[in-house]
């Protein structure tokens, strides 16, 4: 496990799935649902309350388990501390923070989201990201990022959800927003590239 912690109640971390589902279902302390029938799907499950489970015990917390909100975001039970998941296997990555909204996201480059750009990205965007398949993925992991912080639906990804044009390097700091129905966020994001993910995050 990879964590970065910004303080006491505040951090972020990565896992990478090496365990057999047995091994997930013991760090975890907790039984995959049966209704999840791929075997990926399954593994990155227990892995993500394992890696929250590590945070919330970096925390000096016991974690006691997930619970979703009316809009299907997760939550942890009897903590009051802001959670994010995001997974793309064989990585999960997960985010927790005492009083701020968080929102991270994982994702792996590829060509695919050229084609889905023109649907999520503003034109200044679309612009700025041209044909740069590294740059579309830091595009894509921000507003998945800023959608899990806002945690309400009704967002459309390239109206509502935007990021300023930024100079790609291996990590650095992006400025997000959200704007919708009289709602207006200012989000400063952080991003790293390595060389099979991306990662970007809220910055606490």
């Amino acid at each position: 496990m990879k964590l970065q912690k910004y303080n006491a109640q505040s951090g972020w971390a990565l896992w990478f799935i090496t365990e057999t589902e047995q091994e997930l279902e013991a760090a975890s302390g907790a039984r995959v649902d049966d209704s999840i029938a791929s075997y990926t799907k399954r593994l990155e499950w227990l892995a993500g309350r394992s890696l929250l489970k590590e945070l919330v015990e970096h925390c000096g917390l016991e974690f006691y388990g997930l619970e979703k909100n009316e809009f299907g975001k997760p939550m942890l039970h009897k903590h009051p501390h802001h959670i994010s998941l995001s997974h793309s296997y064989p990585y999960v990555a997960a985010q927790i923070d005492l009083y701020t909204e968080v929102g991270i996201d994982l994702e792996q480059p590829k060509a695919k989201l050229l084609n889905i750009a023109p649907r999520i990205l503003a034109s200044g965007e679309l612009a700025d990201a041209g044909q740069d398949v590294l740059k579309h993925c830091v595009y894509w992991c921000a507003k998945e990022a800023l959608y899990k912080s806002y945690g309400k639906r009704g967002l459309h990804f390239a109206d509502h959800l935007l990021v300023k044009p930024f100079n790609l390097a291996r990590m650095g700091d992006l400025h997000g927003s959200i704007k919708i129905d009289g709602f207006s966020r200012q989000l400063p994001l952080q991003y790293r590239i390595q060389p099979d993910y991306v990662l970007v995050c809220t910055k606490i």
